[in-house]
């Protein structure tokens, strides 16, 4: 028997062909906005970023956007004012090479050193540079600026420029004390040791409009500091890491000394320490010209080396007394008498497993490590940590114990 094949009919095929066209519709209308959608946000993204570029000059959130997170790179997107040195660097001679298995070359290779620098007795035993470093490069500090700070507050002190560490940030700022009362009951003490009461908020997450983000990227940081800062409680309440308090500071030494900080870092600490190189201090902006004292320092490595023994030698170096001796004793005591942290002093960080040493600390973990006890001072610095905190502290702290049994 033949087969039956059934002959659609031309109203079955219309309807058939409508219902499929109904179906698309609504399928064609959501791939035609998800692509208006996405054409809109490519347009406001690349708008958003070519805004940013342009304005990187001008503006601290387009800084944040353009510039992302911080890394060594940013001494060359800053501008920067030089800290000249002096016509004839002070001795820091090379000696016997020391083995170091606490700092093997695959540890410093793999952890991103870009420069490993050990002084023992005041000669060089071990300095060694990795990924195109050398001893003429300059390295950026990032925080281990605030150990600098720290030091010209103390020779502005020892000058009789600044009267003394228990002086109300207001007198030298009033107009903190205008915009709140309560500043005068923060004094350069509380600036100094981290436990002055002020706000400070910063996050993990990509928010540009952070304390953080501001005193970092801020393009006037003495508008930043006089402005945006809020009294949270009073002082000597917690202590507070809080980028805030060098930049105040930084304000009362160009007021009190009548100059820019990078010019009295120069005169008075940078030349008298006999520095090989020019050093320079990245500015907020060149409209604003002031130094970003939180961080943005930029020397080479054994001139760091040279500002870690100052401090190794109580504030005097090549027969020069810089700072005062009390001042040295003071910034880097493990003391909460005046504070509540004992691993932390006048911007300066304490060593708490090893009395008496302490070092002064950057991020991506730049180090200047002193060890009195070892008569040693370690220099470290890179593009990124490597390791966490605690290993570098480890490492330091084992070349130190082994430097202290030798002559």
């Amino acid at each position: 028997m033949p087969e039956t094949v059934e002959t659609p009919s031309p109203g079955r095929n219309k309807v058939t062909a409508g219902v499929r066209e109904v179906a698309r519709r609504p399928r064609r209308r959501w791939l035609r906005r998800l692509a208006a959608a996405a054409i809109g946000l490519l347009v406001v993204t690349v708008g958003l970023y070519g805004w940013a570029w342009s304005s990187v000059d001008r503006s601290t959130t387009a800084r944040a956007i353009w510039w992302r997170d911080a890394d060594v790179e940013d001494q060359y997107r800053f501008p920067a004012r030089p800290i000249p040195a002096a016509g004839a660097s002070s001795p820091l001679p090379a000696g016997g090479e020391a083995d170091l298995p606490a700092a093997s070359d695959d540890l410093l290779r793999r952890t991103g050193t870009s420069s490993f620098l050990v002084v023992h007795h005041d000669r060089l035993v071990d300095e060694r540079y990795f990924d195109g470093a050398d001893r003429q490069a300059r390295q950026t500090s990032f925080s281990v600026a605030k150990s600098m700070v720290s030091t010209l507050v103390g020779i502005a002190i020892d000058e009789g420029l600044v009267g003394s560490v228990e002086d109300p940030v207001t007198r030298y700022l009033p107009e903190l004390a205008a915009r709140d009362p309560r500043f005068g009951r923060v004094t350069l003490r509380d600036l100094l040791t981290m436990s002055s009461g002020l706000r400070y908020w910063e996050t993990d997450l990509p928010w540009p409009w952070t304390d953080d983000t501001y005193t970092y990227y801020g393009v006037d940081l003495r508008d930043v500091a006089l402005k945006r800062t809020q009294i949270e409680h009073p002082p000597l309440q917690e202590w507070q890491y809080n980028n805030y308090h060098p930049l105040l500071l930084g304000m009362v030494l160009e007021r009190a000394t009548g100059m820019p900080v990078s010019d009295y870092a120069s005169t008075r600490l940078w030349r008298p320490l006999g520095a090989e190189a020019d050093a320079t201090w990245n500015l907020d902006s060149q409209p604003s010209g002031f130094e970003k004292l939180e961080s943005g320092l930029n020397a080479t490595p054994v001139d760091f080396a040279r500002f870690g023994l100052l401090f190794l030698h109580h504030g005097e170096w090549n027969g020069t007394r810089i700072v005062s001796k009390d001042w040295v004793s003071a910034a880097t005591a493990a003391d909460t008498n005046t504070d509540p942290a004992d691993f932390y002093q006048y911007f300066w960080w304490v060593d708490v497993k090893r009395p008496g040493r302490f070092y002064a600390l950057g991020n991506y973990g730049q180090y200047i490590y002193v060890a009195p006890d070892a008569d040693a001072v370690v220099v470290r610095f890179g593009r990124d940590w490597g390791v966490p905190n605690q290993t570098w502290l480890a490492a330091f702290r084992d070349i130190a114990d082994q430097l202290a049994h030798r002559p």
